[in-house]
């Protein structure tokens, strides 16, 4: 695709026509993985882009690969100070961000050649809709692709995706997604008090803004390792929580709005029987209780909160003694 079919606007003093796409690579460390994720952008067919890397604060061997990067003509190298906050390191990069569409890439996935130019000429296609994203696959640490099992079966959907991102009935990976710029600014970016699943919260939003384009075919993969920042399960299903919350009050319909309430006591629910396995009997019953679990309206949740309040006391209770 020639590189004016997109974006010619000339910014004051610029030297070159705008990059129809920004793309945006957050990374702390992982230099080797990082250096696969840079070498598929490279190996885009769609040539129009500029990649802007925001640097968490990596360490000296990141640092210097970045350093030989940047002389790159279409790189930019965003450095910051260690902050461990994902949507924070995404929107700095997003401040420097020119071209018409954003796309995002973490330092762990790769992507196919052929994405930017498959979601850039949907997107083009499909003028109703401001965002894109596609189907994906799951690899290793070393990039072998994991066994059918552990592969995504969540069928990507067309159209106005809110309610079916919502209930989980829809997923998209964070490395598939291609959006305008301006779509971006309008939901505000990132929610950087959104510590972990900030990336559904992000879709989420654009879906309330504007129906998607959904591309079938498999177009990134999606690395699965232990180095993960999101480890921490008891912190990331917190956040869950918090983010459905935050929809309880955003979402735009009474139906969106009572899925909400079901999926924030669902997390509420996994994050004390998670509470009752580290035997933490007070974190379990502070969970069931802010997490509204225990009203009489819903009876049939009675049965797991009872499991995870006994599963915290039956360890305690083993080690009395006679």
């Amino acid at each position: 695709m020639a590189i004016d079919e997109v974006n010619t606007e000339r910014g004051c003093g610029e030297s070159s026509v705008r990059p129809a796409v920004s793309i945006i690579l957050p990374t702390y460390n992982r230099r080797r993985w990082l250096e696969l994720a840079v070498a598929s952008v490279f190996a885009q067919t769609f040539t129009d882009w500029e990649l802007i890397v925001a640097d968490d604060g990596s360490d000296d061997e990141t640092r210097a690969y970045l350093l030989g990067l940047e002389s790159a003509r279409n790189v930019r190298i965003r450095r910051l100070a260690h902050s461990g906050n994902p949507s924070r390191v995404r929107n700095a990069a997003l401040r420097d961000a020119r071209g018409k569409y954003a796309a995002f890439l973490d330092s762990d996935d790769v992507w196919s050649a052929r994405k930017l130019e498959t979601q850039v000429a949907a997107l083009q296609s499909n003028p109703g809709c401001r965002w894109s994203y596609t189907s994906c696959e799951r690899i290793d640490a070393d990039g072998r692709l994991l066994a059918a099992a552990f592969q995504p079966t969540t069928p990507v959907r067309s159209g106005a995706v809110f309610e079916a991102l919502l209930a989980h009935e829809a997923w998209a990976a964070m490395p598939t997604v291609v959006a305008e710029r301006a779509l971006i600014e309008e939901i505000g970016g990132f929610d950087e008090e959104q510590p972990y699943g900030e990336f559904h919260d992000f879709c989420l939003r654009l879906a309330l803004r504007s129906d998607v384009t959904a591309v079938t075919d498999v177009l990134c993969s999606v690395r699965a390792h232990d180095d993960h920042y999101s480890a921490n399960r008891t912190a990331a299903l917190a956040a869950w929580i918090r983010l459905y919350e935050k929809f309880c009050v955003l979402a735009p319909t009474a139906r969106a709005r009572a899925c909400s309430e079901r999926m924030r006591r669902r997390a509420a629910l996994d994050l004390a029987a998670r509470q009752g396995a580290e035997r933490d009997v007070r974190a379990v019953w502070r969970t069931l209780r802010a997490g509204r679990v225990l009203s009489w309206r819903i009876p049939h949740l009675w049965c797991r909160s009872a499991l995870a309040l006994l599963r915290s006391l039956v360890p305690r209770a083993q080690t009395r003694q006679p």
